[in-house]
């Protein structure tokens, strides 16, 4: 088996090689994915679209993203907290969206926790706190990149706690790299800060 490392594109500049091929994926890569993010509606959107990638790929959840944000409300906790029989039934209706009942379902049941948590500093504060007092070296290639950490572990467990659900260890892996709470971009990335 070979070792995959950074990918240089057609333009020249060499990236983790998930992002080496496709547009959507790119221009994801090179603006968000690893970089922190601010405020209660960006922290549930990632972890909505996290949970809803579960089991597929990315791609189809960034594709899917702008009609995600409509269907969601923007991610406003307080608005999909409050959705009832009719909204699942509107989202099931929905192709523009993952149409899977359990990943809706936790999606609503995030929001309500996610309300529930303000008196306790708050999402953000949550995950946050989770992050790797020593972060890893830099990742090499692919196969060097883990899929859950003792900090992952330890925050699907206090998050399922507090109410929230599909939030598996390997989801709140890619969650915190998504976020970057872990830096994952490969050694030689073009995208790899510190």
């Amino acid at each position: 088996m070979t070792s995959t490392g950074p990918v240089v594109g057609d333009d020249g500049v060499a990236r983790c090689p998930w992002a080496s091929r496709d547009p959507v994926n790119r221009a994801y890569h090179d603006t968000e994915w690893g970089r922190p993010i601010d405020g209660e509606s960006a922290w549930l959107e990632r972890l909505t679209l996290e949970a809803f990638q579960s089991g597929l790929s990315w791609l189809t959840i960034l594709t899917k993203r702008p009609t995600f944000r409509a269907a969601f409300a923007g991610f406003d906790a307080d608005t999909v907290a409050e959705y009832g029989d009719a909204d699942v039934a509107r989202l099931m209706a929905d192709a523009g969206i993952v149409r899977n009942r359990r990943k809706v379902d936790a999606a609503i049941a995030n929001a309500r926790a996610t309300v529930a948590l303000r008196a306790d500093g708050g999402l953000e504060r949550l995950i946050t706190s989770h992050a790797p007092a020593d972060p890893p070296p830099a990742p090499r290639t692919v196969e060097e990149v883990p899929t859950t950490s003792p900090e992952s572990v330890a925050l699907a467990k206090e998050l399922k706690r507090r109410g929230f659900a599909h939030v598996g260890p390997t989801t709140m892996y890619a969650l915190m790299e998504a976020t970057g709470l872990v830096n994952d971009h490969l050694a030689g990335c073009h995208a790899r800060r510190g």
